[in-house]
């Protein structure tokens, strides 16, 4: 028997000491992987098998938007990469006064409440583009497009009543604001907690009760589709349930994400042929990045990001983003308070990076 014990010992000793990396655990495998640069991921790939099917999964073709920062007081401003943990900072006087109300393609659209001043600022170059004074007041903005584009439209929605809505629009170069009222046939409510996203040559604008309003720029025509808001369940419904709500577009679908304190996020998409909202499951490795005024959505990123959502909000008083993970249907971290009414919505906005770092760091 002591013999048998031996053997047995040392033939696990002798397979221990004959294991190699390609005999990692395959999430292990990934862990590392996908902290390397795409040039190195590229020369692991060539390893052995294991490694190529590892190193492919984990391949980072996109980069991850980056979570911008506004301090209360002062220049400095925080950039947070969820990809890398890092956090850099660069100094933007040319935004003293301001308020973040939207971005897109790397841009800022921000606005001045004393002077009544919009403008897009692109905190990377350091380029302002103009636009004519607007009184923004409880209503949200968004644009199609970067300005340095011709296609560029800016757009805002403001009820007038429960059935009459004034949609405003602007474009780089132009010398006032166009405001037409509509009339809705379904109820439509504007509030600093509605959503916009442009999809498809449109807008979409979720309002605060869940009715979705649509704004061609083209044609100047407005219309609330007749599609009943998502269901949840009744106990998602807490304390500042509405300050929870996301929306975000990705190749063409509309996705909305309805968040609560006590719950896990539930996801929805609207199955446009149909008209109605379907929950989702899964995000197909697909990860969202959910704030406030701007939401975003990417493919291809590092494995452990994929098939996530990451919120604005962030740890404590630190710089690090809260994710929750649809593999695994729990937060990172966890065991935390997520009550979004006590966050500011205009503290931080998720925007696309530089391609290159040493352009400002």
């Amino acid at each position: 028997m002591v013999d048998d014990k031996k053997t047995t010992t040392k033939n696990k000793k002798v397979k221990l000491e004959a294991q190699t990396w390609s005999d990692l655990p395959i999430e292990l495998l990934e862990l590392i992987l996908c902290r390397l640069s795409l040039e190195d991921n590229i020369r692991s790939s060539v390893a052995c098998k294991r490694w190529n099917t590892a190193a492919i999964s984990v391949r980072v073709v996109n980069q991850s938007p980056w979570l911008m920062y506004f301090p209360k007081f002062g220049n400095m401003y925080e950039f947070y990469d969820p990809a890398q943990r890092k956090t850099y900072s660069l100094e933007l006087p040319e935004l003293y006064g301001s308020r973040v109300c939207y971005t897109r393609d790397g841009w800022l659209l921000l606005y001045r409440p004393r002077t009544n001043r919009v403008f897009f600022f692109d905190p990377f170059s350091q380029e302002v583009v103009k636009l004519p004074r607007f009184e923004l007041t409880y209503q949200i903005v968004a644009f199609s497009c970067a300005p340095t584009s011709n296609t560029c439209v800016v757009f805002t929605v403001r009820h007038v009543s429960p059935t009459i809505v004034a949609i405003s629009t602007c474009h780089p170069g132009a010398t006032e604001w166009v405001t037409v009222n509509y009339q809705n046939r379904l109820p439509f409510v504007s509030s600093i907690w509605n959503k916009i996203v442009f999809c498809n040559g449109f807008f979409y604008c979720l309002s605060l009760t869940g009715w979705l309003g649509v704004f061609d720029p083209l044609e100047r025509t407005w219309s609330v589709l007749a599609v009943p808001p998502p269901k949840c369940p009744e106990n998602f419904f807490a304390k500042n349930w509405w300050k929870g709500k996301f929306m975000s577009e990705h190749n063409g679908d509309i996705l909305v994400i309805y968040t609560c304190c006590s719950e896990n996020p539930i996801i929805f998409k609207l199955d446009q042929p149909k008209m109605v909202w379907r929950e989702m499951k899964t995000l197909d490795g697909m990860t969202l990045f959910a704030s406030f005024l701007s939401s975003h959505s990417r493919t291809d990123l590092p494995g452990m990001m994929r098939n996530s959502v990451y919120f604005s909000k962030v740890r404590f008083f630190g710089k690090r983003c809260i994710s929750y993970s649809l593999n695994d249907c729990r937060y990172y971290p966890c065991k935390q308070c997520y009550d979004w009414g006590e966050q500011d919505p205009f503290e931080n906005i998720w925007i696309e990076p530089p391609e290159d770092l040493s352009a400002f760091i």
